[in-house]
């Protein structure tokens, strides 16, 4: 063990064995070397040695991580989704479910002619936010038509329906994806390594529903290096960036949800008449009695 054998070396042999560093304490050196411990075995029980003289440096394996790269990352992932973030960004342009204003929810359904510029850029994120989208697969699928290889995001989506469709359909479905793509001579045959093909050919002998799974990731990661960089490349993702809507800003504030809605609905009593708003207002009167 790495950690294990770096700290143990210190000591050369002895009561202190370097497999009772991580197989009894489970974690290892990582703690000894700040500690100036180091756990072991002695005797068949587990201790903790004092690290002989100065305490020597720690380890490779047990020095500080920099958290330089997680932290990057972090950061990039936030600077990207914080305009989709609805509660840091707000739902432009209004909140439909604060307001009696549906425009979000319109612009943002499954299928729609000309999708939102923050959607588009979405797609750009991540192979699998493309793939998530409908709207974004129907475009992904005008593309790989033009590249002669719109098969292969079939077989995906057929296998999509093979994971999350009907047991009772599973044979059916399994037996029409043989028929489509991998059979010899298949209309739609697609591209997979022979260990794939073969794993799979055995596995629909008793079919199930994960039973394409390895050929479905083999295609997922060839759509994910080959085809979608070029697909942010193209002509056509350029274009959608380029005619996409972007919703009319309204005034922001400290916090998304303290916004003044533009849209919010209009008094009842402005929809009434003005003598019933008179009277709306100024409540029922006493009518007199009449004297006898």
């Amino acid at each position: 063990m790495p950690g294990s054998a770096s700290c143990a070396g210190q000591f050369g042999e002895g009561d202190i064995d370097g497999e009772g560093l991580e197989a009894a304490w489970g974690w290892g050196c990582t703690w000894g070397c700040f500690l100036g411990v180091v756990p072991g075995r002695a005797g068949g029980h587990e201790v903790l040695a004092p690290l002989p003289g100065p305490h020597p440096a720690p380890c490779v394996s047990c020095r500080p991580r920099t958290w330089t790269t997680t932290s990057g990352r972090y950061i990039k992932f936030n600077e990207q989704y914080v305009p989709h973030d609805p509660i840091m960004s707000g739902c432009l342009p209004s909140n439909p479910w604060i307001t009696d204003d549906t425009t979000y929810w319109a612009m943002n359904a499954p299928t729609v002619l000309t999708p939102t510029k923050l959607r588009v850029e979405r797609w750009g994120f991540d192979f699998s936010e493309l793939l998530t989208d409908p709207l974004g697969r129907a475009q992904l699928l005008e593309f790989l038509k033009k590249e002669f290889s719109a098969e292969n995001l079939s077989f995906w989506e057929a296998c999509e329906e093979l994971r999350y469709g009907e047991q009772s359909r599973i044979a059916e479905i399994v037996d029409s994806i043989y028929q489509q793509f991998l059979a010899p001579g298949a209309t739609r045959w697609v591209n997979i390594d022979s260990k794939t093909m073969e794993r799979t050919l055995e596995g629909i002998k008793t079919p199930h529903r994960y039973v394409m799974d390895d050929a479905q990731m083999h295609i997922y990661m060839l759509m994910k290096k080959d085809s979608y960089p070029r697909f942010l490349k193209s002509e056509l993702y350029r274009n959608l960036l380029a005619e996409a809507v972007i919703p009319p800003e309204t005034k922001k504030r400290v916090f998304p949800f303290m916004r003044k809605q533009r849209h919010s609905s209009p008094s009842p009593a402005l929809l009434l008449p003005a003598g019933d708003a008179e009277d709306k207002i100024k409540g029922p009167t006493a009518v007199p009695e009449e004297e006898s």
